[in-house]
């Protein structure tokens, strides 16, 4: 399900406005450290600790894309991956606040208007809700008059434009609704694990959530969540092949990158898509 958040709003950008981000896991780390401090350092509630990474992945999020939005296609892309690189370091240096490497402990379990969220139940139950809301959001926002503009925006901005549409406004609000979506599940992933590290918000996430959304399909609904599927339990059934784990991660790597040349090859639009990346 914290998967789930994380390639549709990543499908928000890429699938709908054609904007391909390298820093969602950044803006998952975001969320997770802002959550967690909030919670560990300040004493804040389980709903504080989530708004206020919302807030903070938005207040991010706006900082970069300004800037960022007026360059084009590959340019934004290797801004991105600038991003996701500086917030790395930031987590792993600025030790003072995020502790380094050590990471952040014993980070507790919700407590929503007096339910304890202590089960596996009780997480999925939560983790589903966040989902379902984090769908609804996308599903509103791209059904609507502002959804066409996007789409407007990935199938030619300059006829966008043309058009009078301020198309930096479009993305700029696009690219807060996927980080603050993106924080959402950095939230809950924080609350779930209860130990988090700069280790868990680096490149290869980032390239694992963009592989959910190319192999599933972008400018899908159903699509994110096919793709979230595959990726996340394919690892779970090479545990059954018996294979040492310093090998069964590396094919991990493989499989993904194998999958990502197949889909871009053969089938660009993957497999529930309606966006092709080929073109």
């Amino acid at each position: 399900m914290v998967y789930a958040m994380l390639a549709v709003s990543l499908d928000l950008l890429a699938g709908h406005t054609g904007l391909l981000s390298v820093a969602q896991a950044a803006f998952l780390g975001v969320g997770a450290y802002t959550s967690a401090l909030l919670v560990t350092v300040l004493g804040a509630s389980f709903v504080v600790g989530l708004l206020g990474s919302i807030v903070m992945a938005v207040s991010v999020s706006v900082a970069v894309s300004v800037p960022s939005l007026r360059l084009q296609d590959n340019y934004f892309v290797i801004l991105t991956f600038a991003f996701q690189m500086v917030v790395g370091d930031v987590l792993n240096n600025w030790t003072e606040v995020t502790r380094g490497p050590r990471g952040i402990p014993q980070i507790p379990q919700p407590v929503i208007l007096g339910w304890h969220v202590t089960s596996h139940l009780d997480f999925l139950i939560l983790a589903t809700a966040l989902t379902c809301f984090a769908y609804f959001v996308v599903f509103r926002v791209t059904g609507s008059p502002f959804g066409r503009v996007l789409h407007a925006i990935r199938e030619d901005e300059m006829f966008a434009k043309a058009h009078g549409k301020n198309t930096l406004y479009f993305k700029v609000v696009a690219f807060a609704v996927s980080a603050a979506l993106a924080a959402m599940a950095g939230s809950l992933y924080a609350h779930y694990i209860s130990y988090i590290d700069p280790t868990s918000f680096t490149i290869m996430e980032s390239i694992l959530i963009i592989s959910m959304v190319i192999i599933g399909g972008a400018g899908s609904m159903w699509g994110p969540l096919v793709g979230a599927f595959v990726l996340v339990t394919l690892p779970e059934a090479l545990r059954f092949v018996g294979l040492p784990s310093a090998i069964g991660a590396n094919l991990r790597q493989i499989i993904y990158g194998s999958l990502l040349v197949i889909m871009m090859v053969f089938r660009p639009r993957g497999l529930m898509g309606r966006y092709g990346f080929g073109r």
